[in-house]
């Protein structure tokens, strides 16, 4: 009896501890998510505004790589280095948030391509690291701050908790969900959700139309339009991968390889004769789910963000990747049978899937974006993305299965039984 009360008490102290560090680092980064997404918005409008503003391009390229140097940091600082952080049970640098958020805005104040979720993470992640540190936790416990942080980042940037959630619980791993960490990323990133709709954030969200009745044809017409996705999703990482690394050893100088990006990204802007390109696109993304879109439009954003972040300037992938799947199933899925402004949602999910490999965050984002409406669709959709897309991800440090097919063999952890572990 004395086991059981004192099992009982360890839940709850830890289920109340946790319920404070999660309000904690969920208020802080719906604080500054909401900063962030304020900042980003103004570049975006300073540089549709002022159209001279791409010139600067290159000098904001130097001034990231100085910022970087000066703060004693690599270029490659992002993403991976996250994972990283947690599954080596080691501190992100404080330095990784202000870097990312200037990059970031001067990135997309110039006119570069990138996203700006790639960098939520990296500004949740290293909040939620750094205020572990400050109240001296655990390396278990510093781990789960990080990864709640950037959950709770993601969450009130783009206004998808239930996304945010899962995702965190998905990416580190394929194949494996953090369970252990759900109650607290549920805290967190549900209070930053809070604290951003609080200061007046709008959460995204599109209008599904002409969603087609469920039949075999539509299944099989969905089904194409995924296995093409996988592939697109391939390619997209592929080249994202190729262009870092073509680039590092082509330019080996960080100063000169940003020039050299930026007058890139300027030339190929006044050769397309279009500024749809440069920042995140969200525009481009909403005519694409409402049935227009260019045929080049998929190819021409995977190169203008493929030179940005290959250069050194700073951003994410994630909303590059909706704009290539978006304009991809828009153009493709009228061949395939399908409605336009339809074959753009499906595809900008099923892309998203394949590039992060995380199946059960894409088929939420499908609900928190489109409702569920046509939720059998995406699901088909997400599955088939995702097993077709391989090993494939944005992520270096993501932990893929060594040269094995997706759910092809069960991968059971060993341990004890339910019944066996409370027997004891």
């Amino acid at each position: 009896m004395r086991t059981l009360a004192r099992r009982a008490y360890d839940y709850i102290s830890a289920f109340l501890r946790w319920i404070v560090l999660s309000v904690i680092v969920g208020a802080a980064c719906g604080l500054v998510g909401t900063l962030f997404s304020v900042s980003i918005s103004c570049a975006t409008r300073w540089r549709e505004q002022l159209p001279w503003l791409i010139f600067l391009l290159p000098l904001g390229g130097l001034l990231i790589v100085l910022m970087y140097h000066w703060m004693k940091q690599p270029l490659t600082l992002g993403v991976d280095k996250l994972f990283l952080s947690i599954q080596e049970h080691s501190d992100v640098p404080a330095a990784m948030a202000p870097l990312i958020f200037l990059g970031t805005f001067i990135t997309h104040l110039c006119g570069g391509s990138a996203g700006r979720e790639g960098a939520a993470l990296q500004l949740g992640g290293t909040l939620g690291n750094r205020i572990a540190k400050a109240l001296r936790l655990q390396d278990n416990d510093r781990d789960t701050m990080t990864l709640i942080g950037m959950g709770a980042l993601f969450s009130a940037l783009f206004g998808t908790p239930l996304t945010a959630i899962l995702f965190v619980m998905e990416v580190l791993a394929l194949g494996h969900l953090s369970y252990s960490t759900f109650v607290p990323c549920l805290i967190a990133s549900m209070t930053a959700y809070g604290v951003s709709a609080l200061l007046n954030m709008k959460p995204e969200s599109y209008a599904l139309s002409a969603v087609p009745a469920l039949s075999v044809r539509t299944v099989l017409m969905v089904g194409a339009l995924a296995i093409l996705c996988a592939m697109l999703s391939i390619a997209f990482c592929k080249v994202m991968h190729f262009s870092g690394k073509f680039m590092k050893e082509r330019v080996k100088n960080d100063y000169m390889r940003a020039a050299v990006g930026g007058a890139a990204i300027i030339l190929l802007t006044l050769l397309v004769g279009t500024r749809d390109y440069n920042g995140a696109g969200a525009a481009v993304i909403e005519r694409a789910v409402s049935g227009s879109a260019r045929p080049q439009d998929f190819l021409l954003k995977l190169l203008f963000t493929a030179i940005t972040l290959s250069c050194g300037y700073k951003g994410g992938e994630i909303v590059p990747t909706f704009y290539v799947g978006a304009t991809f199933g828009c153009v493709i899925g009228p061949l395939l049978g399908l409605d336009p402004a339809f074959a753009a949602a499906i595809a900008m999910v099923a892309t998203f899937c394949g590039n992060t490999n995380c199946p059960i965050a894409s088929i939420f984002l499908s609900i928190e974006l489109f409702g569920t409406q046509a939720l059998h669709l995406f699901v088909i959709a997400c599955a088939i993305s995702y097993m077709l897309s391989g090993n494939s991800s944005l992520y270096h440090a993501q932990l893929l299965p060594d040269r094995e097919l997706k759910l092809v063999r069960m991968n059971i952890p060993k341990g004890d039984r339910r019944g066996e572990a409370d027997a004891r």
